[in-house]
């Protein structure tokens, strides 16, 4: 069993990750900004917490072995989390980083990819600055993990690819995977880690 502290356990990859990380034994602590968004259930611990307030951010995360931050980059300061992480003491941390920075079979980010569309997802460049900061932090076993292009609720399959750097794509051009099994892929991460200093994504 591993403890796992969860910042953004009520969101929609969040909470995916809660169910897949309880579903397998694990001990979680989720952090959300509004209790009623978490209901209780065995091995979990409720924290109402803002990453906007490091020094109660840090109590919250402080005695777990990994600290997982699923949050809208646009809302929630990097630098803020990553100093709570430290203050905590806690040297394992996984982020989820968006697609934005990924890059597409013609070399461009996916980021540049939306914006020639005219689509800029108020999250994609904050994620993407985020990353940047993340792979700075060399005192830490940090690992970064972006999603495809697109990931939907849908059904839990476990089979789905990894990659790196590049966007991963159907023979038929999409680049998807359900928040079921992006979560399957972020508990794998913690339970066998492979992508420690590195990001990685996956897709089908």
């Amino acid at each position: 069993m591993t403890s796992i502290a969860l910042i953004g356990a009520s969101g929609n990859i969040g909470s995916r990750v809660l169910d897949e990380a309880l579903r397998r034994g694990h001990k979680v602590t989720g952090t959300t900004r509004d209790a009623a968004k978490l209901s209780a259930r065995p091995n979990l611990a409720v924290a109402v917490a803002n990453t906007a307030d490091v020094a109660a951010m840090a109590a919250t995360l402080k005695g777990h072995d990994v600290v997982v931050a699923s949050v809208k980059w646009n809302e929630a300061d990097i630098l803020e989390v990553l100093d709570a992480i430290r203050r905590a003491g806690v040297k394992r941390a996984l982020f989820v980083v968006g697609a934005g920075s990924l890059l597409r079979a013609d070399g461009r980010t996916h980021f540049e990819h939306m914006a020639e569309k005219g689509i800029q997802p108020p999250t994609s460049k904050p994620a993407a600055l985020a990353l940047e900061r993340i792979r700075k932090a060399d005192d830490l076993d940090w690992t970064a993990i972006s999603p495809p292009a697109s990931i939907q609720p849908s059904e839990r399959t476990g089979k789905f690819r990894l990659g790196l750097e590049r966007l991963i794509e159907d023979d038929k051009g999409q680049s998807l995977i359900s928040r079921e099994d992006f979560a399957i892929a972020i508990v794998d991460e913690i339970e066998t880690p492979g992508h420690v200093g590195k990001r990685f994504t996956a897709g089908y």
